[in-house]
């Protein structure tokens, strides 16, 4: 089968090959009324016309090429989800990504994106594998770039965030609305946004309910099974035990769960848990299910790509954009009403 080429498009379109070179540009596309570049994109499509990115580079001095670089994301399950999204939203708009794992080596770090730099990428998602403040890397400079699940501390890049404050309030909002009124909250230890913005949203949710924050209520520990199972031993030998448990993450909630069945607690009959991730390793995998709050990988992940590339083909110079998303709920078995003793 032939090649379909530009000529075609316009002849089957009806109209002059320049209409279909400016309605097919992303730079130029405005130069043609939105209804005819409408109908020569569909037209386009229909025939199965593919535009010759190397020629289009050439003029635009563009190689149409991403770079992201990432800290383990990669193996990180859940993470990998920004991945599939930043793919996503490059392939939609004709790009191609090129990966690079840096596995936490800032030497290792500053090599990748040299040599992404050599393969004249357009720009770069700079991403981590959970969400923290950071200081943008010197290489990075005068490189178009989009800081996923991080935010730099001059505040000149634009990024994306998950709502942590938020992520939390819907949590503990949710044990409320299911009638707990003595909540235990197991935290992170560890110094960085997300400690902070869930502990704000877990005191913010309380609030609002007119509950009084007890911090005897409060452990913290490493974020894992083990720090999840020893924080919530201590806050289920309380005089006054708590009857819900908001955990930092999925993995300290399964801990929650190994504390409950060890006191000879069942879930949700007599502790509610909840945590925050959606890890559907642990989520579906713990039983009953565990409801939880999901971080939006997926959606960072594409809305970073998109933002960079509407940064690239932005005609002047454009303000950096922070975004925050928003952190659905997800129900599975782990919340019911309290007893009443």
């Amino acid at each position: 089968m032939a090649k379909v080429g530009i000529r075609d498009v316009a002849k089957a379109a009806q109209v002059s090959v320049t209409t279909v070179s400016h309605a097919l540009s992303d730079a130029h596309g405005s130069r043609v009324n939105a209804a005819t570049r409408d109908h020569v994109r569909a037209v386009a499509e229909e025939l199965g016309y593919a535009p010759n990115r190397l020629a289009s580079g050439l003029r635009n001095q563009r190689s149409y090429l991403l770079g992201m670089v990432n800290d383990q994301i990669a193996t990180t399950p859940f993470a990998g989800e920004m991945i599939l999204g930043a793919q996503d939203a490059a392939y939609e708009r004709g790009w191609l990504l090129m990966m690079l794992d840096t596995a936490s080596d800032p030497e290792l770090e500053k090599k990748q994106i040299n040599t992404l730099l050599q393969h004249q990428v357009d720009g770069i998602v700079y991403a981590k594998m959970y969400h923290q403040r950071i200081a943008t890397p010197t290489e990075l400079a005068g490189v178009p770039t989009v800081l996923l699940d991080a935010t730099s501390d001059l505040g000149s890049i634009s990024s994306v965030v998950p709502d942590e404050v938020a992520a939390a309030r819907t949590a503990v909002r949710t044990l409320i609305d299911a009638g707990h009124r003595t909540i235990g909250f197991i935290n992170n230890i560890d110094d960085i946004p997300a400690t902070h913005g869930r502990f704000q949203g877990y005191v913010e949710a309380l609030g609002e309910a007119g509950i009084d924050f007890d911090p005897a209520l409060v452990a913290t520990a490493e974020s894992r099974a083990e720090g999840g199972r020893i924080a919530a031993q201590h806050l289920l030998s309380l005089p006054t035990r708590p009857t819900a448990l908001f955990c930092f993450s999925d993995r300290m909630a399964m801990g929650a769960y190994q504390a409950a069945g060890s006191l000879g607690m069942t879930i949700p009959h007599d502790l509610s848990v909840i945590g925050i991730d959606n890890l559907e390793l642990i989520a579906e995998g713990l039983w009953p299910g565990l409801t939880t709050v999901a971080l939006p990988h997926y959606g960072m992940g594409r809305w970073a790509v998109t933002q960079l590339l509407d940064e690239i083909e932005a005609s002047g110079d454009e303000e950096p954009v922070h975004m925050i998303f928003d952190c659905p709920l997800v129900q599975r078995g782990s919340v019911a009403p309290p007893l009443h003793i």
